[in-house]
């Protein structure tokens, strides 16, 4: 009685959200590290790195289709109170992400030089590319395991864990970049390879602790006897949640691309202001991520255990703190703008181009906040479809399209780019916000504590 009291009260917005807050800032200022330490070795490195991580987040989108689904699929199915298909779920996510790791691992090793080839990478950073890859993404089936060993353990309300996890990796990769880069303690100077054999090492050891913890303090009921008979349902819910939310990222991240390539005509110092001030303002909807996160999980539960009304006041609850926190940090960037900036360059265009868009960037970020918290919440009860083909629309139809508009067509450059981003984050928010009020959603889940109970009853007649 007392363990059950314990886990409810662990379930609540602000214990499962602040690991998660933690764990996402660290991840960030790890990126930030990398290019610092490799701009000191050569900047034709950073550039190369640079190319390879994007195939290398493009295959984390991919394993990210079971990870988001197991997720949901694992937290209703608790909150129902049905463990042993939580369990079973569990199994088939870490089987076939492990599988799929490990034949885009193989295309990864393999064919490296013609995937970057393809690309059109330049021949002086080939060498460095291609090494990059090779290692990290020769190993990718690590970071498919990864994804769906951090799914299962916070969708257990147990976030702290992936934070003490994710902490130690981000420790431990660090001094290894500093040994590996530069040469220390006698180690011969590796450099890029330097910095994949750290990413790979840092990685093998924390989810030999994530299995770990799995295997031996979550999923005790883990068994390749739940593949028996195969889970037919089980793979098509885990699709039917990840599949769309896969192809909505992929949809932004051509979108931005689309965009990128508009902000070419603009000049290298358009380019290089967008590159300060996302540095910048990622730390805005930093606490909108970790809120939206920790809120998918609980309302995960509490759709599973068809507690509707108290799932709905948690989205609205976590909505309004998520407006509250970026708008105000958003506000003390547009004030303290040429300090940030500051810390970046000293030129004083981008200075004064990127701190007009960091006081637009401050009315921007409450819109981000509505899709961070509500699309979250609205997955977590089971209504995938409708923000992905609502985020699709204004992606193309409100952001790309304004941006061409405001930003090149109107001459507003960077500033008008960034008009159209705020138009397109309030625009999805509010329609998100909507669906929301409809409460739609409550016919959506996959799972609900009477179907499992009557499957019981059925079962013991």
């Amino acid at each position: 009685m007392a363990n059950k009291k314990k886990e409810k009260r662990q379930l609540t917005v602000f214990n499962l959200t602040w690991p998660i807050f933690i764990e996402t800032l660290l991840f960030m200022l790890l990126g930030s590290v990398d290019t610092l330490m490799l701009s000191r070795y050569s900047d034709n490195s950073v550039a190369a790195v640079g190319v390879s991580n994007q195939l290398i987040s493009m295959m984390n989108i991919m394993f990210g289709i079971l990870s988001t689904g197991t997720s949901v699929l694992i937290a209703q199915n608790l909150g129902a109170g049905n463990k042993k298909m939580a369990s079973k779920v569990a199994t088939v996510s870490l089987i076939i992400n492990l599988l799929f790791g490990l034949v885009l691992s193989g295309i990864m090793y393999f064919a490296a030089h013609g995937i970057l080839g393809a690309m059109g990478i330049r021949p002086e950073l080939m060498k460095f590319a291609v090494q990059y890859l090779q290692i990290v993404g020769g190993f990718l089936f690590m970071q498919a395991v990864m994804m769906t060993c951090t799914a299962i353990v916070r969708s257990h309300g147990l976030t702290k864990i992936s934070m003490y996890v994710t902490i130690g990796m981000n420790v431990l990769h660090v001094v290894l970049d500093y040994i590996f880069i530069f040469g220390a303690f006698g180690v011969p100077v590796l450099g890029v390879s330097g910095v994949a054999i750290s990413t790979n090492i840092s990685k093998l050891l924390g989810l030999i602790v994530m299995i770990f913890v799995v295997f031996r303090n979550v999923e005790r009921g883990f068994s390749l006897k739940n593949l028996k008979p195969f889970p037919t349902k089980i793979v098509k819910d885990l699709l039917k949640i990840g599949v769309p939310t896969a192809g909505e990222q992929l949809s932004y991240n051509v979108s931005q691309l689309v965009i990128t390539y508009f902000i070419n005509f603009l000049g290298n110092e358009a380019l290089t202001t967008k590159a300060y001030v996302q540095n910048i303002v990622m730390f805005a909807y930093l606490f909108s991520i970790a809120i939206g996160q920790g809120t998918e999980i609980l309302i995960g539960h509490l759709v599973g255990a068809e507690e509707n009304d108290k799932a709905y006041k948690t989205c609205i609850h976590s909505l309004k703190l998520a407006l509250k926190i970026s708008f105000g940090i958003g506000i003390m960037f547009a004030i303290l703008r040429n300090q940030a900036l500051g810390i970046f360059t000293s030129n004083s265009n981008i200075l004064a181009v990127g701190g007009v868009i960091l006081i637009i960037d401050a009315f921007l970020e409450p819109g981000r906040s509505f899709n961070l918290v509500v699309i979250n919440s609205l997955r977590a009860s089971g209504d995938v479809k409708f923000p992905v083909y609502m985020g699709i629309f204004s992606m193309w139809g409100v952001s790309v399209t304004l941006s061409y508009l405001l930003g090149i067509k109107l001459g507003l450059g960077l500033a008008g780019m960034w008009i159209a981003f705020a138009c397109d984050e309030w625009f999805r928010g509010v329609l998100m916000l909507w669906r929301w009020r409809t409460r739609k959603w409550e016919k959506m889940a996959f799972v609900k504590k009477g179907m499992v109970q009557q499957a019981e009853l059925s079962g013991a007649n």
